[in-house]
């Protein structure tokens, strides 16, 4: 039916050179049109004989040309579940240039390790670097195999053998991966190991012996071997470095790290014994420090306890002294307050005793004075006044006691007159008696003197 209509459109013989030049048209487009991918470099030879190098994205048109691509970046890996097999190397759906198995280095002190480790490369883009890096390997497949991938391994032992394997473990770690990344860069040092015998810092000591404690006896001799590699230097004295033959062809290393290291499991578990050993001295140095600590806090504790006690015993003295100074200074203040009260009693007695003396001597005077002027009134008028007045006070009181008798009712008596019958008379000079008794008594003259 189709070509039917064709004879109907075109003679046959047109419709045939049309299909012959699609079909060459669809030839040379296919062997002159290629796609170029972001990532790679590609180079293309024509059919003339030049060689030109791509690296821009996008359609791409070299009559009868033919190309192969090279990644920009090339990486080397080392990892878990990488092959050694190279024939799958540089694959369009690999994340990375070649995926090898861990690499077995030895360091320093012969202890091997499973490194796992990971290099990117990058290629050059200009014409004449790149030409010439695919005139030499011709595709990235040869590069890696014949170039990357040995200088990687090579790179990696020579520079394990720069530490020692306790070294690495001790702190180490940063320092190897910075020397790999830099013999990566700019080569690999060149380096001579030798055999150093070197005299022990500290006295080594037996301890098997309990009984000598920390008094032990020495033992061995006092040096030990130790391994060192040195660099060797030029003579400008700068370490001489094996190239990597890759930087001729502009090749460079972006990055270089050491992502893992696995040491061998003898090793491993002597690095376990030593991390015990180093615990149960750390453990066994915490417990010194600990009973240094309490034996200072036991010390401290005794020292306080003194201080204390001497504390107490010197604020007792002080006291006590205080009092007995208190005590001393009070008797002293007695003393002195009852010797001045006795010398105020002293001078109040001498005052007493001068002013007793002094009244004495005035009542004396006084009385003289009184018994002159009594005597001279006396004897100015025969005491005349006192004289009365004692008669006076004599008659009163017979006065008194005359009226005061008793008289009896009936008084019985003879008749001579001799007999006493309480009569008046009788009375009278009863009492007349009495008075001469009385003024004989107070020994004065009754009678008046002129």
């Amino acid at each position: 039916m189709l070509k039917d209509k064709l004879k109907g459109v075109l003679p046959l013989p047109g419709l045939v050179g049309t299909v012959i030049a699609v079909l060459v048209l669809v030839f040379v487009a296919n062997k002159s049109i290629f796609y170029a991918e972001p990532g790679y470099v590609y180079h293309v030879r024509t059919i003339t004989g030049q060689e030109q190098v791509v690296s821009d994205v996008g359609y791409q048109f070299f009559f009868f040309g033919r190309w192969n691509s090279w990644k920009r970046a090339l990486t080397v890996q080392a990892v878990k579940g990488g092959t050694e097999d190279l024939a799958y190397v540089e694959v369009e759906s690999s994340e990375t240039s070649a995926a090898l198995p861990p690499q077995n280095i030895m360091f320093l002190d012969q202890v091997d390790a499973d490194a796992q480790a990971t290099v990117r490369f990058t290629i050059p883009t200009d014409k004449d670097s790149f030409l010439q890096l695919a005139h030499e390997y011709r595709n990235p497949e040869n590069l890696l195999r014949t170039a990357l991938i040995p200088a990687f391994k090579e790179t990696l032992q020579a520079n394990a053998s720069l530490m020692s394997a306790e070294e690495y473990y001790s702190g180490g770690r940063t320092e190897f991966n910075t020397e790999f990344e830099n013999q990566m860069i700019n080569g690999i040092y060149i380096v001579r190991r030798e055999e150093i015998s070197e005299k022990r810092v500290n006295e080594v000591k037996g301890s098997a012996n309990v009984a000598l404690g920390t008094q032990q006896k020495d033992y061995g001799d006092d040096s030990k071997v130790v391994f060192v590699v040195r660099k060797m230097l030029d003579d400008t004295g700068i370490p001489r470095r094996k190239s990597q033959r890759f930087i001729d062809y502009g090749v460079s290393v972006v990055e270089a790290r050491i992502t893992q290291m696995d040491p061998n499991q003898r090793f491993v578990e002597r690095m376990q014994l030593k991390q015990k050993a180093s615990a149960d001295r750390a453990i066994a140095r915490e417990q010194r420090v600990q009973e240094e600590e309490q034996r200072l806090l036991a010390i401290a504790r005794g020292e306080r306890e003194v201080a204390e006690r001497q504390a107490k015993a010197k604020v007792d003295q002080i006291q006590r002294t205080t009092e007995a100074e208190t005590e001393k200074q009070l008797a002293i203040t007695e003393a002195q307050k009852k010797q001045e009260q006795a010398e105020i009693d002293k001078q109040t007695a001498q005052v007493n005793l001068e002013k007793a003396r002094i009244e004495a001597e005035t009542r004396r005077t006084l009385a003289d004075a009184e018994a002159y002027q009594k005597k001279a009134v006396l004897q100015a008028d025969n005491a005349l006044a006192q004289k009365l007045d004692a008669e006076i006070e004599i008659q009163k009181i017979w006065a008194e006691a005359f009226a005061q008798r008793k008289v009896p009712q009936y008084v019985f008596g003879g008749g001579d007159g001799n007999t006493p019958t309480g009569s008046d008379s009788e009375t009278k000079a009863f009492m007349q008696l009495l008075t001469l008794d009385a003024a004989k008594r107070l020994n004065y003259d009754r009678d008046v003197k002129n």
